[in-house]
């Protein structure tokens, strides 16, 4: 019994280290106003080694798209991407005006207080993919993240 518990803890802390190879830091989501149909959710990225954000899910919305804003011109313009590079041990901000999270097609309006799971579907070299679940806090209309976040 001692052997098979002492293998039980071992094989959590195992998968507990390799699921912990990207950290999700600051997840929001933005608050809604009755009948609005979408939002955006903002947060940083960072991953141990190379890896991709390919997809992501959420309950809370009918579909959930990958985003990222770019000015041409004088015009800024949104386009759905099919994926994020995050390059091994940096940092990737998923913020207004650059690339982020919509979620489209809200089941409900998102009141500040509210918390919307969110599932990032990440896929690392040769195939692999890696699935990490937030709770991103919704946050007032009027919010704005900390300067770089």
């Amino acid at each position: 019994m001692t052997k098979q518990l002492s293998a039980l803890i071992a094989s959590i802390a195992l998968a507990s280290t390799a699921y912990a190879q990207t950290t999700v830091t600051e997840p929001w989501v933005r608050a809604t106003v009755p009948q609005q149909s979408a939002s955006g959710a903002f947060m940083q990225l960072r991953s141990a080694d190379a890896a991709r954000l390919v997809k992501v899910t959420s309950p809370a919305a009918r579909a959930v798209e990958i985003h990222q804003m770019e000015m041409h011109g004088q015009l800024m313009k949104m386009r759905e991407v099919d994926g994020i590079d995050l390059p091994a041990g940096r940092s990737v901000n998923l913020a207004a005006g650059g690339f982020h999270i919509m979620l489209v097609g809200l089941k409900q309006q998102l009141k500040e207080g509210d918390v919307v799971p969110i599932t990032l579907v990440l896929e690392r070299q040769g195939g692999k993919r890696e699935s990490v679940t937030v709770n991103a806090p919704v946050k007032p209309l009027a919010y704005a993240a900390s300067k770089g976040h």
